[in-house]
């Protein structure tokens, strides 16, 4: 009860005196879609000021009802009813250092407070159902620094056109070529993967693997960020981006490894922007498709030795940190697709895919994955801030990985002291209603068959309500 009534009094408090989007967003007042007539934002946030300061919190309560449960481990998803709610906010500074279209400088700083918890303390699902959550709950609600970074733009034509100011880059116009610098502590996928209809937690899907690539292992802490720099070269119809970040010493750990000769994480995407249906659909409609590729080095077990071990009877119970190795080389490949078949309605695509004998390290415990989904903007019935969204994501891991957990083998997510292998399928439905100036709720439900991988276990229906504000 007292976590309803602290939503209910943000609320209030959050309504302006007269009335008038993790882990990625634009400034809400210029989308990469074209803007809704209604002021999103609860304060004005001028182009041409040469300061940034916005922020953004987001609650979310988190339930569900006991589900089919005949056993489970140290990291199941509790079988009992439960509700959690978790609350992260985020203050965005920034400051234009230089302001030209051919040269940019800025400097970003961004400082963070994540509290509350996540249902059975983000345990128990590979698709987890709240990408806010952080998968170490006791690191407490101490604000943090999450992101502090200079960004450089190098203008290699004359030839400008009008850009989106966002929390990352503060520029409104910049050359069509050009090339994009980005080095500090950041999260990779403010840079990669990005994609317009599944990649924001605050007012489109929750679920870790619709707003991310599960399958990308990216480098990061526990909280999602690491040191890293970013190369972006951008041209008239495709962008490529280069990325070398530190990966963290341990699996899902707080501390960083600073030996790049010890342990890094290398990406590339190429993107290119066209319209994928051709005739199909108008043809001024936009049209993205993204490829990735990762490789991370770092000191990661192997599931496979872990499991020998065990039958052999040299270890009581399957343990990949008593097998992990220096260096050890884990790689993977992502594809990323949306496309616009209306003015409001839109579909997307990810699949992924990553060598799966190296144990999961750094995001979830996803070797393969598919999601499609699509969402609708409001103008449909005349509320144009508001937006619909489905999607459906099927999950998989291989066999050396379902063997480890079947054995009762423990990964930093899941581990039920058994397995009955399937497919993690997930079912999401979203709608957020804008309720004033900058101030959104949304009801979202997610059907989650085979929790971690457990036929044996589950189905569940996880229901929440989000409330967001954006000033």
């Amino acid at each position: 009860m007292k976590h309803l009534l602290l939503i209910a009094t943000l609320s209030v408090l959050a309504v302006p005196a007269s009335p008038g989007q993790q882990q990625t967003q634009v400034l809400p007042e210029a989308p990469a879609v074209a803007p809704p007539p209604a002021v999103l934002t609860m304060l004005p946030h001028p182009e041409s000021a040469r300061l940034l300061v916005a922020g953004q919190a987001n609650i979310i309560l988190q339930a569900h009802a006991p589900f089919h449960s005949p056993y489970a481990g140290p990291n199941s998803l509790l079988g009992r009813g439960e509700y959690k709610t978790s609350l992260i906010g985020t203050l965005y500074l920034g400051a234009r250092l230089h302001d030209s279209a051919r040269f940019h400088t800025d400097a970003i700083l961004d400082v963070e407070s994540a509290g509350g918890r996540g249902i059975s303390e983000a345990l128990g699902l590979a698709g987890f159902t709240n990408l806010d959550v952080v998968r170490n709950p006791n690191l407490g609600s101490t604000p943090y620094v999450a992101r502090v970074q200079l960004h450089q733009s190098i203008g290699l034509s004359r030839e400008t056109a009008p850009v989106a100011a966002g929390y990352f880059s503060l520029a409104t116009q910049a050359p069509v070529r050009r090339l994009e610098l980005h080095a500090g502590k950041m999260s990779l996928p403010d840079y990669l993967d990005l994609n317009a209809i599944a990649s924001d937690s605050h007012l489109q899907f929750l679920n870790w693997t619709v707003d991310n690539n599960g399958a990308w292992d990216y480098a990061a802490d526990t909280r999602g960020y690491t040191y890293a720099a970013v190369a972006e070269y951008y041209d008239h119809a495709f962008t490529a981006r280069y990325a070398l970040a530190l990966m963290p010493t341990v699996a899902n750990g707080i501390d960083l490894e600073w030996n790049l000769r010890r342990a890094n994480g290398q990406n590339v995407e190429l993107e290119l922007r066209h319209n994928l249906l051709g005739k199909l659909v108008a043809p001024d409609r936009k049209g993205t498709v993204r490829v990735l590729g990762y490789v991370n080095h770092a000191h990661m077990g192997s599931y496979r030795e872990a499991v020998d071990a065990y039958l052999a009877g040299a270890d009581a119970k399957p343990d990949i940190v008593a097998h992990e190795h220096v260096g050890a080389v884990k790689y993977g490949f992502g594809l990323n697709l949306e496309q616009e078949l209306t003015p409001e309605l839109r579909v997307f695509g990810r699949m992924g895919w990553n060598e799966g004998q190296h144990e999961s390290f750094a995001y979830t415990e996803v070797d393969q994955t598919i999601s499609l989904g699509g969402d609708l903007g409001g103008a449909t019935w005349s509320r144009p801030a508001d937006r619909l969204g489905v999607a459906f994501t099927s999950n998989a891991i291989k066999r050396d990985h379902q063997n480890y957990l079947r054995y009762g083998g423990l990964g930093f997510l899941l581990g039920d002291g058994n397995l009955n292998y399937a497919r993690e399928d997930i079912l999401e439905s979203y709608y957020t209603l804008h309720v004033t100036r900058g101030l959104y709720y949304a009801l979202d439900a997610q059907y989650v068959a085979h929790p971690g991988y457990n036929q044996a276990r589950g189905p569940v229906l996880v229901e929440s309500l989000r409330m967001h504000l954006d000033f």
